[in-house]
């Protein structure tokens, strides 16, 4: 059997239990046979695929041979996940198990395929995706806001400028590997079938290099230096952490290139704050405004003051939300402005001013304010 007959299900075919008996496996068999014979459903292209389908699950379930070799390495599929179509060697969104991680980055096609090849190396390089890349940048506190364009200058690994990441000094190319001849990769006999490593002698490239380059001694890759242009969302957090897919090193053989992550360090804001989604500020008033209600100008960021209403008898600390005003959220829709009042007490006052607050200390001397105060700190 090939590693694709492994993947099918032969049981479910008959619609018996994996624990069924032989003479069970026979009986299902003559049930379906003469119910999908070509015979009975003559023109019918549909049937004769089933009775095909069902002729070959018998055929492996009822040698008990073929039938103990099928469930073993049905286990391993069912274990590991078995490959999904257009990626052999992924299993389902839940698993989201690789078997390059199993088997030294190789796949499951690479790795099956060498059993059932009785351990003949895979005839093309594995492509290998580029490394991640790790970078950091500061923004002031209103482009962290709004959003901006930035220049970010990495120095990374990438293919060698020199050889242009051939390995090979300028004028000479590099041969094919005589121990894998080309594929990179090598089998290694585990008794019953053969496991295809990475070849040692090249290091699983499929070439090997007799002049190396000067500037990267023969490995095609040196360090370099690249400046690229990268957009921070609007609303990004101080030490929030962006991925910019595809902007890491580039991989090889065609292999996909690694991701940038830049770290973001956000300068604080004299005037205002942040809290998730939404922009803080503390506005100064005054007893009387307090007291008596006002209406204030406030400020936002980056953008006109709004008035805000201040009822009579508001207390020293409330806050005043401010919707539309905030951070901008994923979707599109902004946080808000949360607006703290705090009294200003002034520090000098004249003769009209002092007289004014002596009336005032006289008109409510009346009510003491540390009165329910002192009355629940004796309770307790």
């Amino acid at each position: 059997m090939s590693a694709k007959d492994y993947q099918k299900d032969y049981y479910k075919t008959l619609g018996v239990p994996k624990t069924s008996t032989a003479a069970e496996i026979k009986k299902a068999y003559r049930e379906l046979a003469r119910k999908w014979h070509p015979d009975a459903n003559k023109g019918s292209a549909d049937a004769e695929d089933r009775f095909k389908e069902i002729t070959e699950a018998y055929n492996v379930l009822s040698d008990e041979k073929q039938r103990k070799e099928y469930d073993e390495q049905r286990s391993v599929f069912s274990r590991f996940g078995a490959p999904t179509p257009g990626r052999a060697g992924t299993a389902g969104a839940a698993g989201n198990f690789d078997f390059g991680d199993l088997f030294g980055g190789e796949g499951l096609g690479d790795v099956i395929g060498g059993i059932f090849r009785g351990g003949r190396p895979n005839p093309t390089s594995r492509a290998r995706r580029g490394t991640d890349v790790e970078t950091e940048t500061s923004l002031s506190f209103g482009d962290s806001i709004d959003g901006v364009t930035v220049s970010l200058r990495l120095t990374g690994e990438g293919p060698c400028a020199v050889c242009h990441g051939t390995g090979a000094k300028a004028g000479t190319v590099p041969k094919v590997c005589p121990d894998c001849h080309g594929t990179g990769q090598q089998s290694r006999n585990l008794g019953g079938f053969g496991l295809s490593e990475p070849c040692k002698t090249c290091r699983g490239r499929g070439l090997v290099v007799d002049d190396p380059c000067t500037e990267c001694s023969g490995s095609g890759r040196a360090m370099s230096s690249r400046t690229i242009q990268v957009r921070i969302p609007a609303g990004v957090a101080d030490g929030q952490r962006i991925k910019i897919p595809g902007k890491g090193t580039s991989g090889e053989h065609g292999g996909k290139s690694g991701d940038l992550f830049v770290k973001v360090h956000v300068t604080p804001h004299a005037v205002f704050g942040r809290s998730a989604d939404n922009l803080t500020v503390t506005v100064p008033v005054t007893v009387p405004e307090l007291a008596l209600g006002a209406e204030i100008k406030v400020p936002t960021h980056r953008g006109a003051a709004v008035t805000v209403r201040i009822p009579p008898g508001t207390q020293n600390g409330q806050v005043f939300r401010v919707p539309g005003r905030g951070v901008r959220r994923k979707d599109g829709t902004l946080g808000a402005l949360l607006a703290t009042v705090e009294v200003v007490v002034p520090q000098e006052l004249n003769k009209k001013a002092r007289s004014a607050l002596e009336d005032l200390r006289i008109a409510t001397s009346d009510a003491d304010p540390r009165e329910e105060l002192l009355r629940r700190a004796r309770e307790e």
